[in-house]
């Protein structure tokens, strides 16, 4: 049984989506419904559906940042206001799109699609006879573009790390990067410390320092980084050091000569 996953920060939107789907494609099981694009993600990970249901404007983590999140690991669907600004982006692209309000003709067309690629098991951006895949980094960008023409918020263009996969017992769970307040490494792994627990992680502070926004995480220590957002106090030490005081963790960072210099203005 194909299963899908619906994201909208409109509970009527969302309700209404799956009561039409319920209607046009019985076999289809919508496993959960998803308020925002940070939700979305962690609930794809958790369940894998097939289909992906995105609203293109939410709250936090947006539905182009939450698609290039998913990648091509589902069939994607936008759902969007703003059809004049995103059509083009759309076509060239190949990938699926409804507009609000929800018209249950075009649901259908859309559920036709759908139920063709998966049963070929075609690539999430494909349309079966329409030539080659199209990049979806590439799609994403022009959607994003044409929505910002719009005035509507995009997301930052692709590059810094969004997501930490890192394990907690027996499970991998999935941790958005602004809600890190530190991350300390040793030998083999780094600890990954958030202010409601902590998982390890097998990566490098030197590969982590290369992927994550230095605007936001800047390194204390040969071994440590912490995020500036999760910051409380700085508290100047002798011989040209500071110890960091967080946010949420009882834990105090010491702050080595070498980079002290973050925190010169603070």
């Amino acid at each position: 049984m194909p299963t899908a996953l619906i994201a909208d920060d409109e509970p009527l939107l969302r309700e209404r989506l799956q009561q039409l789907l319920a209607r046009l494609w019985p076999g289809l099981q919508v496993v959960a419904q998803a308020r925002n694009g940070r939700e979305a993600v962690a609930i794809f990970e958790a369940e894998r559906p097939d289909i992906v249901f995105l609203d293109v404007h939410m709250p936090g983590l947006n539905g182009v940042e939450a698609a290039r999140a998913i990648g091509r690991r589902a069939q994607l669907v936008f759902i969007t206001a703003y059809e004049q600004y995103a059509l083009q982006a759309f076509e060239e692209g190949a990938l699926d799109y409804l507009v609000k309000p929800l018209d249950e003709d075009r649901l259908a067309d859309t559920v036709q699609r759908l139920q063709q690629r998966l049963q070929s098991r075609a690539p999430a951006a494909a349309i079966p006879g329409d030539g080659p895949v199209p990049d979806m980094d590439a799609v994403l960008n022009q959607l994003a573009a044409a929505l910002q023409q719009r005035g509507v918020a995009a997301p930052p263009a692709r590059g810094h790390l969004q997501w930490i996969k890192a394990s907690v017992g027996q499970s991998v769970r999935l941790v958005a990067v602004d809600d890190v307040v530190f991350l300390r490494s040793d030998d083999k792994y780094t600890l990954v410390a958030w202010a409601g627990g902590e998982a390890l992680i097998r990566k490098t502070i030197r590969e982590l320092t290369a992927e994550l926004d230095p605007s936001s995480f800047v390194q204390v220590h040969r071994s440590c980084i912490v995020n500036l957002r999760h910051v409380a106090r700085v508290v100047r030490a002798g011989n040209e050091t500071a110890d960091v005081h967080l946010r949420g963790r009882a834990e105090v960072l010491p702050v080595s000569r070498n980079h002290l210099h973050h925190f010169r203005q603070m």
